[in-house]
């Protein structure tokens, strides 16, 4: 006999039956869900709590940031009431001793030269020879019209002679014989005047021979044989240039605040770029005695014997004065000042770290320094590098000393 397996499998609720939802709805409630709850609540308080505070700290603290910035801190210097011994350096131009272009005084075509750029001539040596055909005929001219005036006095002379004598026994009148003294004497002024223009051509031929009016060197020649040499043409450059090198001079112009401090006999250090490293002495001769309304400046006079011919004329030299020291001045840094609409002014940390802008006389300027003749103290604490919105009276933090 056969015997069925009893049915193991869980009875499928009847979802048409009401009894399975109310089991489903009738569980027992969850006991841990309500401390969750509560522990979760308190949770977000406790962060909620802690993000308040910490954007009150941080605006607390961004309040006290922008109020310690708002107040700029800057860095302050005493002032430098002793000025020592300073040096001064200043461009100059090399000239030569003497410098002659030399021009011709007679027109014609250049005939020879015998001296180019470079040599060395002595007085009266002949450079060129000027060919003047139209001088040489003017002056066969001029000997011939003394030659006539010769005559014609030597002839006035005779007659007078002959006529002085006729007066002495009354033949002639006086008035004849006067006329033919004074015939005689328009005569003579005729040969005098002859002579003078025969002279002043012989001086002209002079000038044919070109010379060297001292010695020195050819620094230029502007001419070649053949060369058209008119006198006194527009831009004439001149047929040569001579200049004497054996000695040179310097001119300097020295800016009026320095001008004091400069005297004749002062020794100056110069260099030259084409001598690295080599130091030539030159003497202070002499100076203008005038600023210059244009520079501003006291042109200063230079000389230095060159008889090596190191130095040349037209060189490029860098000047050293060596200044003698001051007191009394008050030096500041250069990026201490302030420029302003009434003038030069300075920014000074005064009592309670306020600051005072006070206005300032700029006496010289010594590069990252200046030197001021009027408005400050010596123990004023001047701000260097000042802000551009620095006021009078603002309130200022002083930086510490920066060390070295």
């Amino acid at each position: 006999m056969l015997m069925t397996p009893p049915d193991t499998r869980r009875p499928q609720p009847d979802l048409a039956s009401p009894t399975p939802s109310r089991e489903v709805l009738h569980h027992r409630p969850m006991r841990w869900l309500r401390p969750a709850a509560l522990v979760g609540a308190g949770g977000a308080a406790v962060i909620v709590a802690v993000g308040l505070v910490s954007r009150g700290v941080a605006s607390h603290s961004r309040e006290t940031w922008t109020a310690a910035n708002a107040v700029p801190t800057v860095r302050v210097v005493a002032l430098n009431a002793q000025l020592g011994a300073q040096t001064l350096v200043l461009p100059g131009q090399a000239q030569a001793f003497y410098d002659a272009p030399i021009h011709a005084r007679v027109s014609g075509y250049l005939k020879a030269w015998y001296d180019d750029i470079g040599a060395h001539v002595k007085a009266g040596q002949v450079l060129a020879v000027i060919d003047t055909p139209d001088l040489d005929q003017q002056l066969e001219q001029a000997k011939a019209d003394l030659a006539t005036a010769q005559a014609n006095q030597q002839l006035a002379q005779l007659t007078a002679n002959r006529w002085s004598g006729l007066l002495a026994q009354d033949a002639v009148s006086r008035q004849d014989a006067e006329d033919k003294n004074g015939d005689l004497a328009a005569k003579t002024a005729l040969v005098k005047a002859a002579q003078a223009n025969v002279d002043r051509l012989d001086a002209l031929e002079s000038f044919k021979r070109i010379t060297a009016p001292f010695d020195g060197v050819v620094t230029a020649r502007t001419t070649d044989i053949g060369a058209l040499i008119t006198v006194g043409a527009v831009n004439d450059p001149g047929l040569f240039t001579v200049s004497d090198v054996h000695r040179l001079r310097i001119y300097v112009s020295v800016p009026q605040a320095y001008s004091a401090q400069i005297h004749p006999g002062q020794v100056v250090s110069l260099q030259a770029p084409e001598y690295p490293g080599r130091v030539f002495q030159a003497t202070l001769v002499s100076t203008s005695g005038a600023i210059g309304a244009q520079s501003g400046a006291l042109l200063a006079e230079l000389q230095i014997d060159n008889a090596d011919n190191a130095l040349k004329p037209g060189d490029y030299v860098q000047a050293t004065f060596d200044l003698p020291g001051q007191t009394g001045g008050l030096q500041a840094p250069a990026s201490a000042l302030i420029f302003e609409h009434d003038g030069m002014n300075v920014a000074v940390v005064g009592p309670n770290n306020r600051v005072t802008l006070k206005h300032v006389t700029v006496g010289r300027d010594l590069g990252v320094a200046v030197e001021l003749s009027s408005g400050l103290q010596p123990n004023d604490r001047v701000i260097v590098n000042p802000p551009d919105s620095i006021a009078d009276g603002e309130v200022v933090r002083i930086a510490a000393p920066q060390r070295s």
